[in-house]
């Protein structure tokens, strides 16, 4: 048997009711798709993060686009760290950028090329490094030096991709190992 309420403004107030709470689970869904959405995209900008960190770096308002930022400043830096960019460096650099899901034609990929035609400049790198702190401070030293650890790891891949003497040894430049360890004093 139907309920039918013997006031009309009863059945009013039980719509208006469900109306809301549908309003409000719908939000819940919506919320739930998009934080899934920006985890995925973390996952394909930082690949070798754990959930925990993806999660934190999210809560800290740290998006994919931010995130390849943050990777990708200090490598263009060594890359330029000898005045110019060497051509296996560009390529090391443009093959860790499709790793990273950011293949050709994206905008993030064009910021990334621009910056290996042109140096990036000094209120970049400045406000790099006080990105690095700033969220570098909202981090657990263990998931601090994973971070430090797996860039200073890509940094040295990158100045050591042109190679020494006929290209046979790796050979890292006095002026790459000073931006690495600039980039290292930036997260401690």
């Amino acid at each position: 048997m139907e309920y039918k309420p013997l006031n009309p403004d009863a059945r009013a107030l039980e719509d208006a009711f469900f109306a809301e709470e549908n309003r409000r689970l719908l939000q819940r869904l919506r919320e739930k798709r998009d934080r899934e959405a920006r985890r995925a995209a973390m996952r394909e900008a930082l690949p070798n993060a754990d959930d925990a960190l993806i999660d934190q770096l999210l809560e800290l308002g740290i998006g994919p686009e931010t995130a390849l930022a943050v990777v990708f400043v200090p490598l263009a830096m060594v890359a330029w760290a000898d005045g110019k960019v060497e051509p296996r460096e560009r390529e090391a650099l443009l093959h860790a950028a499709e790793e990273r899901g950011m293949s050709r034609g994206t905008p993030a990929r064009e910021v990334l090329e621009s910056w290996l035609s042109h140096k990036p400049g000094a209120e970049l790198i400045a406000s790099w490094k006080r990105y690095v702190r700033t969220v570098g401070s909202g981090l657990g030293d263990e998931e601090r030096r994973g971070i430090r650890d797996r860039m200073l790891q890509m940094t040295r891949d990158v100045a050591s991709a042109e190679g020494g003497f006929l290209g046979l040894t790796k050979k890292i430049s006095p002026a790459e190992r000073a931006v690495i360890e600039e980039i290292e004093q930036t997260f401690l």
